[in-house]
């Protein structure tokens, strides 16, 4: 099917709400002269002009020679279409108000009143819908520019009863979500994984998405995330985003499998992580031993591949069992129902949505009206589950309020 008939109702949307928001540009530089005035409007109309040349652009450049590029296309016309939202509804607020007291004064004098403040209630409109316009430009640029890459390294502490006195202390550092198809710096992507080699961890997780839809996304980042190193091992499992699964320009079936057999062969082989299929292993310290059991991706949005039965067997007898399951909604629908002897559960997935509020006392992000546990540490019983926020970004190229985590967690008997 042809994508044109989109692309070309997409751009008479643009094109819409450039002509409606530039009303309150009108608005507010009417008093200035002529030259300002044409200045300004010019400016206006040459950014949008980029936006259109950027949506054009946007299907037809690569997505592996010129990744940065379509992120940052990306990224600003989010920041171009956001902000004239803001102006158009400051606008569409006003133009409401006027039409109901127009009907009002025509219905009790037969003629509505066309004195007063009329040109200062417009003044103050436009000036009101660009300033509206203003936070949405500032606060994405912000999460584009700084927000995207500005890791946080989160620590936490859970205590284990049956946890052998050998693995007291053991402290797991865990990334998710790298979606390395949409970085576009690539020395801040460097420091994070200086950040996390820092901290010295005796074990390391990844909890899937290392690319957004194909294995070759990864081929500028393989060097930096292979040096990754623990001295219990470095584990990983699959998510969503490895399959090829969100990947529509798959050319036949064997494109798509042998995508697949690339992806593994890249986390094993090039990165050097032990990648769990439906597997587990036991790690063993002076002699004692706790399960470490890796599912391929599961949930209830997605295909599922995994298969946690398969992935368990032969863990029974171990004291301690940690989990990785790349989507957090596993943990209710599977793990703690038919399986309460598996300590902790380590996810990711949600992103936190990229986008949020996180207080002492208060949290809030889109994220939880799809996902029951969302982000940080959650408890039922005696079992734990961990969502990690993120590492990269897909779709808006940064985030607000939501910033990329390492997190570091200890384990201890107790």
């Amino acid at each position: 099917m042809s994508r044109l008939p989109v692309i070309i109702f997409v751009l008479v949307l643009f094109l819409a709400l450039d002509l409606y928001a530039f009303q309150a540009l009108r608005l507010v530089t009417r008093s200035l002269s002529s030259g300002w005035r044409m200045s300004l409007h010019g400016v206006y109309w040459g950014l949008s002009a980029l936006v259109y040349i950027g949506l054009l652009m946007f299907g037809r450049v690569s997505s592996d020679e010129y990744r940065a590029l379509r992120t940052l296309i990306a990224g600003g016309m989010m920041v171009s279409v956001m902000a004239k939202l803001f102006a158009g509804v400051v606008l569409l607020i006003g133009d409401l108000t006027r039409g109901i007291q127009w009907v009002i004064a025509r219905m009790s004098s037969g003629e509505p009143s066309t004195t007063g403040t009329t040109i200062s209630r417009s003044e103050f409109l436009g000036k009101a819908a660009v300033i509206a316009s203003v936070v949405p430009t500032a606060s994405i640029s912000f999460g584009i520019l700084s927000g995207a890459h500005d890791y946080r390294i989160r620590k936490h502490t859970v205590n284990l009863p049956n946890l052998p006195k050998e693995f007291d202390g053991m402290r797991i550092a865990q990334v998710s979500d790298i979606h390395s198809g949409s970085f576009f710096n690539k020395t801040a992507v460097k420091g994070g994984v200086e950040m996390l080699l820092g901290e010295k961890p005796d074990l390391i997780f990844f909890t899937g998405d290392l690319v957004n839809e194909r294995t070759s996304e990864v081929r500028d980042y393989t060097e930096m995330f292979s040096k990754l190193k623990a001295p219990l091992g470095v584990f990983s499992v699959l998510g969503n985003h490895d399959y090829g699964d969100c990947y529509s320009g798959w050319t036949s079936d064997a494109a798509k499998a042998q995508n697949l057999k690339d992806m593994h062969a890249v986390v094993r082989n090039t990165l050097g992580y032990d990648l769990l299929l439906n597997e587990n292993r036991t790690l063993t310290v002076d002699g004692a031993s706790i399960g470490l059991i890796g599912v391929e991706n599961w949930g209830n949005r997605f295909v599922q591949h995994g298969d946690l039965e398969k992935a368990y067997a032969g863990m029974e007898e171990m004291p301690v069992k940690l989990l990785l399951s790349h989507d957090p909604s596993h943990w209710d629908a599977k793990v703690r129902p038919g399986y309460p002897d598996i300590d902790v559960t380590f996810s990711g997935h949600t992103h936190g949505a990229q986008f949020g509020v996180e207080l002492p006392n208060f949290r809030w992000s889109p994220s939880q009206y799809i996902y029951k546990q969302w982000a940080g540490l959650y408890q039922e019983g005696e079992q734990y589950l961990y969502v990690n926020r993120g590492y990269g970004y897909i779709g808006f190229p940064g985030r607000i309020g939501m910033p990329p985590e390492i997190t570091i967690m200890e384990l201890k008997k107790g």
